[in-house]
């Protein structure tokens, strides 16, 4: 059971990661570019800080669980749901190689889990 659970803490860090980076960007994205003036004054920027903070206390719970040869490579989830939040909530191309690329990261992950 405790696997079990430290895989579903992992897995709340890397969406904690996600969400972090999908506020950066949303909050880039509203201040038109680097206002450093702005940025500390940005919603989306504090809580993106905000949600890294979290996501750092859970990896140090993922690290006192989890060999770090496991749980550093099943971290290159995020870049999984990074590529999905860019295409569904940013409208970015999402071209054919870059699938390739992440069903190459999920067999990766896949083989790393077992």
């Amino acid at each position: 059971m405790k696997n079990i659970e430290s895989y579903l803490i992992l897995l709340s860090n890397i969406i904690l990661l996600v969400s972090g980076q999908t506020m950066f960007k949303l909050g880039i994205e509203k201040i038109g570019g680097l206002d450093w003036v702005k940025m500390i004054t940005s919603f989306y920027i504090l809580g993106g800080l905000a949600l890294y903070g979290i996501a750092t206390i859970l990896w140090f719970v993922v690290l006192s669980r989890l060999p770090l040869s496991v749980a550093y490579p099943l971290q290159s989830f995020a870049y999984v749901l990074g590529f999905l939040v860019a295409g569904i909530v940013f409208g970015e191309t999402i071209t054919l190689t870059r699938w390739s690329g992440m069903a190459i990261i999920l067999l990766g992950v896949y083989v790393i889990s077992r």
